[in-house]
């Protein structure tokens, strides 16, 4: 299969690319490193980037920010980071590069434990993740052409304790191997408007 891995320079990203990368043709592309990159803001960019390495069997989205910090503090412009970038990427991904997925072909996203385990500070990372698993329910029973859609939920990954572990106090963290496996589910599978956790 011809595989799109968006957010391939990130930290699931990578482990995801090395999981399919022994199967597969993947196309390794990041924001803003990387021989492909995308700007998931942009449907001309993600139409452009399609039109330069074709038609793919999968894609794949790992890519997106959102705010952590305390509700009471927290602003609308804030609050609104998660909801333009990994909530509108995604969605903007899929409406923008399904006329470039082979029929039967299939979308991976990415949510969070946080969707289903709220953490302190983590409102609009819980908002964020529910409003992408809902999305994929729905397009589900959508897509034309045999399309799939699936979406991972991972946990803290152990590659990003340093940086989000004070986040996750007392959850257990998965390797990127692991969490990639989930990934490996959807793209290879053949199930649809699955929600994969790897709690």
């Amino acid at each position: 299969m011809k595989i799109a891995v968006i957010g391939a320079t990130g930290t699931v990203g990578q482990a995801v690319a090395a999981e399919l990368k022994a199967r597969h043709e993947v196309f390794e592309i990041g924001a803003t490193r990387g021989a492909h990159r995308v700007d998931l803001l942009d449907p001309d960019g993600i139409q452009k980037l399609f039109a330069t390495i074709g038609r793919v069997d999968a894609i794949v989205a790992t890519a997106g920010h959102v705010h952590f910090g305390p509700l009471v503090k927290m602003t609308p412009e804030q609050f609104r980071l998660g909801l333009n970038d990994k909530l509108m990427g995604q969605v903007n991904l899929v409406l923008t590069a399904r006329d470039f997925l082979n029929d039967g072909g299939s979308f991976t996203l990415t949510s969070g434990i946080v969707g289903a385990e709220p953490i302190r500070e983590g409102a609009s990372a819980a908002a964020v993740n529910g409003a992408i698993e809902g999305f994929v329910r729905g397009a589900a029973i959508e897509l034309p052409r045999g399309l799939r859609i699936n979406v991972v939920s991972p946990t803290m990954l152990e590659e990003a304790r340093e940086s989000f572990g004070p986040y996750f106090r007392g959850f257990e963290a998965a390797s990127g191997a692991r969490v990639a496996l989930a990934y490996s589910r959807s793209v290879e599978g053949a199930e649809t408007g699955r929600i994969y956790t790897v709690h």
